[in-house]
């Protein structure tokens, strides 16, 4: 990234230029992308190409003022992060699903940040509902979040009886357990944007994700709650947890929640994979 792009992205996230990689600044980083940033998926929907490549990202989130989805998100934030001196890694992760089954390799995307003042942090603007702040990446113990409470542990062997790791502790698989669910499993390698390639694309097709079955629109508010358009599904959920859902009759009205909530501006409403109809 050049000086242009790192000041185009930080007044996106309305944050002044750090004068260094501290923790604090990544902290204040990562909250004003959730809160400014949707996580979405609508370029499915709308038959926009997902291109993993740094330009493109850039030019989608900063460029066009979208959001994305993991490997969209945390691939943008991560370069922005490498670009104000931070040591950042991307690592796979397999993500947690029906009764506890790990999904596709190269399911997640997320980032392994260092910074100047010795912290080691696990940072996920692109995983929906999930820490707000980064999670300290060696404590073991719970880590209190305004998105619930967190545990980073040593991860046990799966259905294959494989820990990963090569049965060394340091390059061990990590658990990322929210409110004593687990989330995904984390693998420590350092990889390089390209590997995503073949996990975005099937999440991108497959009938069998459910990226490929309903639009949806995501972001932390101000107050520490959260917006999402689904569909035509419209919640607010609060920081208490209480939750007010209506459905948008209107494609007047879908787009305008799109524009005013999301800062998104469509010219359709995106239609779902296949189906004929508008969603």
């Amino acid at each position: 990234m050049h000086s242009a792009q790192v000041d185009a992205y930080l007044r996106r996230l309305g944050v002044e230029h750090p004068a260094w990689p501290t923790v604090d600044v990544l902290r204040e980083l990562h909250l004003r992308h959730l809160r400014t940033v949707p996580f979405e998926n609508l370029s499915i929907h709308l038959g926009e190409e997902i291109v993993l490549e740094e330009k493109r990202l850039l030019d989608k989130v900063v460029g066009a003022r979208r959001g994305g989805f993991c490997y969209e998100l945390n691939g943008a934030f991560g370069a922005l992060l490498a670009a104000l001196g931070y040591d950042v890694a991307l690592l796979a992760a397999r993500v947690y699903g029906d009764e506890e089954r790990l999904g596709i390799p190269y399911d997640h995307l997320a980032l392994r940040v260092r910074t100047v003042d010795g912290g080691d942090w696990l940072a996920d603007v692109g995983f929906g509902a999930h820490s707000h702040l980064p999670l300290a990446f060696g404590e073991r113990g719970e880590q209190q979040d305004p998105g619930g409470t967190f545990r980073i542990v040593e991860a046990q062997p799966d259905a294959a009886g494989v820990r990963g790791g090569h049965h060394t502790v340091e390059a061990a698989d990590l658990d990322v357990i929210r409110d004593g669910r687990p989330q995904y499993r984390l693998e420590v390698r350092p990889r390089v944007l390209g590997d995503f390639v073949a996990g975005a694309w099937w999440h991108s097709t497959s009938p069998v994700s459910h990226f490929t079955r309903s639009p949806v629109c995501s972001r932390v508010t101000e107050d520490g709650g959260r917006i999402t358009l689904s569909g035509r599904r419209f919640t607010v959920t609060g920081a208490d947890g209480g939750r007010q859902e209506r459905e948008l009759g209107t494609d007047e009205e879908v787009l305008g929640v799109y524009r005013e909530r999301f800062g998104i501006e469509l010219g359709s409403v995106p239609t779902v994979r296949g189906s004929g109809q508008e969603s």
